[in-house]
């Protein structure tokens, strides 16, 4: 089965920059969608990156400071978060699944990783 390792997370100050690391490992494929979704205290878990087929998409709060990037000889997504806000303060969750529009509009992955603490202080 396939596992994915996800690092980067960490306590920073609002406007500051972190990068996320995700690597899969196991029966991977190389096409598959790869992404992140964060979850807030008492809130919903949301959409926030998505790389799949070369192209990138960007839930509504982060775009314009949040770059997603992979790198398949590595099996590696990267999530560049620049100009963190309080409000980008969750738990971090990398996923990895065979569909676009599930991942994106429904949170529809096969694999999650363990999550990584992003902690934005004001």
């Amino acid at each position: 089965q396939v596992q994915l390792a996800e690092s980067g997370g960490g306590l920073v100050q609002a406007g500051d920059s972190l990068r996320l690391s995700c690597a899969a490992s196991g029966n991977t494929f190389s096409n598959w969608v790869m992404g992140w979704f964060r979850q807030a205290p008492g809130k919903e878990r949301e959409f926030v990156a998505a790389w799949s087929g070369g192209n990138s998409y960007y839930g509504d709060s982060v775009k314009g400071r949040f770059t997603i990037s992979r790198d398949n000889a590595k099996n590696t997504a990267y999530l560049q978060m620049n100009s963190l806000k309080p409000e980008d303060t969750a738990v971090y969750y990398c996923a990895a699944g065979p569909n676009l529009i599930p991942f994106v509009n429904h949170m529809r992955a096969s694999y999650w990783g363990q999550g990584t603490q992003v902690t934005v202080s004001s």
